[in-house]
């Protein structure tokens, strides 16, 4: 039975409303210290004092030292209390698992990586994934887990959090993901493509919330990221920017799908490795001659290294598939106009080489007034950018979504949490 103090925050009062704001302001770093809050809220100082008061007692915020003095007498800063709960975070790709642990303000506080291949299956692939986790929560303090974010390399449907019609990972279609996470950790999960988390991820590295940006990750699959004014756009069912399987007018090779002409099927990483592998000859030398005679086969990130080392079949590779990219991605430029373009993933490792050939085919191709102002650059070579996203994802909904809704327990709930989900779905 709900205690009084959370009927009376989810009756959502001004009281209450101006309480949650002035938390997120000092959590956000937009406010520290009660006259801050004052001119910025527009409350009285006795509404403000009584406020934070509350907000102290019930553990969100606490005094910190003492801020400069404009002329009066110093105010006594305030700041959030990052360290009541951490969030886990899961970032799967299609040959690795990252898995990590984050504090309430976002900071990664330790990450694992493992070589692994999803198409090994949702049973094994997440039984590794808990024993990762697991090896991680040993290193850190034991506090009680807020939130977790996991990111999949395909569609997913964010309402359920289950993957849909994932085109490389066989096995995972309609796989009740969340379920496995919350049953662990009794906390709130999120399952998000893992694209969208990259684009997360850049939009706080930029401070920037009301970024148009479009991420693109060409690793063995091809998915692009999009944020409109700030928020992550995942269309209807959670296929947008799936453009991996946009057709490639006049190619006619089969892809995993089961479509014929598909951008990944000619551009992706795995298409890069079955073109080296076709391409090699008797005199082919470098990296992928290399693998051949070590029994190996190449990856998509090796040929984008070997490429970048001057390797002449990688480039060959390399700039192919940055053409095509960049001619699918001339198309979302001229529907989207975003303000920023980030190239991410396994074989845009080529940096400027890969870059540079994305840049012409966009330039060439998009009307004048959608580039004007955009911006075309590389990811940060930084495995740990899939954990930031995700742990954006869940601060995101923690905070802005779901606040309202479990504020008054003093942390969140998978019922609180669901209930949100559902009326906001409806």
């Amino acid at each position: 039975m709900a205690n009084e103090s959370t009927l009376r925050f989810g009756a959502q009062t001004d009281e209450v409303t101006s309480l949650l704001r002035i938390v997120n302001m000092v959590r956000t770093g937009e406010a520290s210290t009660r006259p801050e809050i004052g001119r910025l809220t527009g409350l009285g100082r006795g509404v403000v004092t009584q406020r934070v008061d509350r907000a102290i007692e019930m553990g969100y915020l606490e005094d910190g030292e003492f801020g400069p003095s404009s002329g009066g007498r110093a105010p006594r800063t305030l700041r959030f209390r990052s360290e009541l709960g951490i969030i886990v975070v899961c970032a799967l790709g299609a040959l690795h698992i990252h898995a990590g642990v984050a504090t309430l303000d976002g900071e990664i506080v330790d990450q694992v990586h493992r070589q692994w291949e999803i198409s090994r299956g949702p049973a094994e692939t997440l039984d590794t994934v808990m024993s990762m986790i697991d090896e991680v929560l040993a290193r850190v303090p034991n506090t009680p887990v807020w939130g977790v974010s996991v990111g999949l390399p395909g569609p997913v449907d964010f309402a359920s959090g289950r993957p849909v019609a994932p085109p490389i990972m066989p096995g995972w279609n309609g796989f009740d993901v969340r379920r496995r996470f919350e049953q662990r950790f009794d906390a709130p999960v999120w399952v998000d493509n893992d694209v969208n988390l990259l684009a997360l991820s850049e939009r706080s590295r930029r401070k920037d919330d009301r970024i148009d940006l479009i991420y693109c990750k060409v690793g063995t699959g091809i998915g692009a990221g999009l944020l409109s004014n700030g928020h992550l756009h995942r269309g209807a069912n959670g296929a947008a920017g799936d453009i991996g399987h946009v057709r490639v007018q006049g190619a006619d090779v089969l892809c995993r799908c089961g479509k014929v002409g598909c951008l990944e099927a000619v551009a992706g990483g795995w298409a890069l490795v079955r073109d080296a592998q076709e391409a090699m000859t008797a005199e082919t030398t470098g990296y992928v001659a290399q693998c051949a005679a070590a029994g190996e086969a190449p990856t998509p990130e090796g040929i984008a290294r070997a490429a970048e080392n001057g390797d002449a079949l990688a480039i060959s590779l390399i700039q192919r598939s940055a053409r095509v990219i960049g001619e699918s991605i001339a198309a979302l430029v001229n529907m989207f106009n975003p303000g920023v373009i980030v190239i991410g993933g396994a074989v845009a490792a080529a940096g400027e080489l890969f870059l540079a050939e994305v840049r012409q085919r966009v330039y060439e191709l998009s009307l004048p007034l959608a580039t004007r102002d955009l911006s075309i650059v590389n990811s940060p070579d930084d495995v740990r950018e899939p954990l930031r996203g995700g742990a954006e994802l869940a601060r995101e909904q923690l905070f802005e979504v779901t606040f309202p809704r479990w504020f008054g327990d003093g942390r969140p709930t998978i019922g609180a949490i669901r209930g949100a989900e559902l009326e906001h779905v409806a």
